[in-house]
């Protein structure tokens, strides 16, 4: 017999919860999707529980990539924009 599909009967995980509703930081988001990787190795609680474990680390996963690509390109944009003036003056053409 097929159970029927629908919301889970299961309390919401509190640290769930919050880093999820809020705008965690990259850090945050990281130490929630360690954990989340510790239990579904960790195996138990039943498959419901495993596939929004797994489902939650996906969504996890998505934001901190994408966070480090936003973080990357301001590196790379204050990287250029810092070595502009360095150049310059390395070849002694301007005076500050």
């Amino acid at each position: 017999m097929k159970k029927a599909s629908g919301p889970s009967s299961e309390p919401a995980n509190p640290a769930a919860t919050s880093v999820a509703s809020t705008n965690a930081s990259f850090d945050e988001r990281l130490q929630r999707l360690e954990a989340l990787v510790q239990e579904l190795e960790a195996g138990g609680g039943g498959l419901e529980t495993a596939l929004q474990r797994y489902a939650e680390g996906v969504r996890l996963l998505k934001e901190c990539r994408e966070a480090l690509a936003a973080h990357k390109k301001t590196v790379e944009e204050l990287t250029a924009e810092g070595l502009r003036p360095a150049a310059e003056w390395e070849g002694g053409a301007g005076t500050r």
